[in-house]
Order: structure tokens, then C-alpha cells, then sequence
């Protein structure tokens, strides 16, 4: 039991003690404990106080008994003093087994208390996790079937403006769904946020589909949004907060033309 870097509290919280004074250590861990009790004043008054309260229990306390005169003082008729010795209380070593038992059988209860706490943590963590995985599976089945049906048109959004971004659209114009996957954008900074446009090319017409927002918290980064436009190319841009009337055209991201 080395004393390196020793915390007198966590020491007096581990039990230790009061198994030490149960007397259910090794010769060795007596021997260690002993020392620490000798070095340490905090630890000593500790190990007294835990004494008084074992001897109040088992009923073997009486004011006489930790009192810090051993006799009684008299005076006799000659006005002489008389010491009388009290009989010291015997101690019932039975009584004291048996509170042993109960401080080992408590620690035994608590110990398992708290590894039974400890597994019922980890079986819900794992449960929560299957959750998690489950979930995540079942979105990637869904995006798979979402990529698969013929209706879907797939359009690629390159980047624009030297920013280093791309992106993929996955329309389905029989549904009006669009699936975005915005994988390839950078995390918008603070007070910004990434727009969404539908374009007719001739003449160049922008038609906002909303907002991406909670892009920080999309673990995916796959958003789903409709289009009810005859749309022939898609644009991300990067707007103030709450979007913009108007795509700003210096900070357009990624485009992309639908292929007829």
C-alpha cells in the first residue's frame, strides 16, 4: 500500500479501516495500515472515533469505559487519599465477531449492489447502441431503395467559386421528393447557413427550396426536402440566417444541371 501521492480522505472512504478494525485483513495489510495510521494523525483519529462507535454498538461503551481516568479517588476519614482501581469492562469478543460479520456482509451487499448497478448500465448501453445501429441501418436501407427507383434522377453538384465543396441530388419528380446529400460541404460558419435553390436556365430563374438547417447536428448530412418545380439545375448557396430572397452568387457552393 504505498503512500505516494496518498489522499487521506479517498484512504478513510475506501473501507479499509473498518475492516482493519474488524481484524478480517492479512498480517501484511494490518502491518501496512498500521503505519499509515502511525503517520497519518487524521487517519488515527479516525480509526479511534470508528472504535468509540463499534463499542456504543455492540454495547460494550460506558462513560468509564474510553474515560481518560482509569480510577476512582476517595478520601477516607484521615483525610488521606485512597485510590480504588475500577474493574475494566470485559470485552465480548463474540459481540464484536458478530459486528464484524455484519460490516463484511454490508460490504459484500454494497459491492454487489453496485456491480449489479454497474451490469444493468452496460445491458442498456448496449441496447442502446443496437438502437443506434439499427437506426442507422435502416436509414441506410431506406437511401439505398430511395437511389435505386428508376423514377430517381441522380445530379451531381460540383463546386463553384474555388470553394472546396460538392454535393449530390437524388430527385424523384413523381414524388416531388428531393434527397440531398451534403456531405461534401464544409460546416457553415457561426450566423450562416446553406440555401437551396431550383433553377430554369433560360432565362436564369432561382427559386428557393429552403434551408439546410441543423447541419451541425445531421450526423448523415442527407437532408430531404420537396421540389414541385420543372427544375433543370440545382444550387447551394450561403446565406445570412433564416435564408435570403435572392441567391447570393459569390457564394455559391456547388451547381449542378439536370441531364435531360
Amino acid at each position: 500500500m504505498s503512500n505516494t501521492s496518498f489522499n487521506i480522505q479517498e484512504f478513510i472512504d475506501s473501507g479499509m479501516l473498518e475492516l482493519y478494525v474488524a481484524g478480517v485483513l492479512s498480517e501484511q495489510e494490518n502491518l501496512e495500515i498500521h503505519n499509515i495510521i502511525e503517520e497519518h494523525k487524521e487517519v488515527k483519529e479516525y480509526v479511534i472515533s470508528l472504535e468509540k462507535d463499534i463499542a456504543k454498538f455492540t454495547g460494550l461503551y460506558s462513560p468509564s469505559s474510553f474515560s481518560l481516568e482509569s480510577t476512582d479517588i476517595t478520601k477516607n476519614s484521615a483525610n488521606e487519599t485512597k485510590v480504588i482501581q475500577m474493574p475494566q469492562a470485559k470485552k465480548n469478543w463474540t459481540t464484536y465477531t458478530g459486528w464484524a460479520a455484519s460490516v463484511i456482509l454490508a460490504l459484500g451487499l454494497t459491492y454487489n449492489f453496485f456491480q449489479n448497478e454497474s451490469l444493468k448500465n452496460k445491458v442498456v448501453d448496449i441496447n442502446n447502441e443496437k438502437e443506434v445501429i439499427q437506426e442507422k441501418l435502416n436509414q441506410s436501407e431506406s437511401l439505398l431503395n430511395i437511389i435505386r427507383n428508376k423514377d430517381v434522377v441522380e445530379i451531381p453538384l460540383n463546386a463553384q467559386n474555388n470553394f472546396n465543396a460538392y454535393a449530390k441530388i437524388y430527385w424523384n419528380k413523381s414524388t416531388q421528393d428531393v434527397h440531398l446529400d451534403v456531405k461534401g460541404l464544409p460546416e457553415p460558419p457561426e450566423g450562416k447557413v446553406y440555401q437551396v435553390w431550383s433553377l430554369t436556365l433560360d432565362p436564369l430563374t432561382p427559386t428557393s427550396l429552403g434551408t439546410l438547417d441543423g447541419f451541425v447536428n445531421n450526423e448523415s448530412k442527407i437532408f430531404t426536402i420537396k421540389n414541385p418545380n420543372e427544375s433543370q439545375a440545382f444550387g447551394i448557396t450561403l446565406e445570412p440566417k433564416g435564408g435570403s430572397e435572392t441567391p447570393t452568387m459569390n457564394q455559391l457552393h456547388t451547381l449542378g444541371v439536370v441531364k435531360v
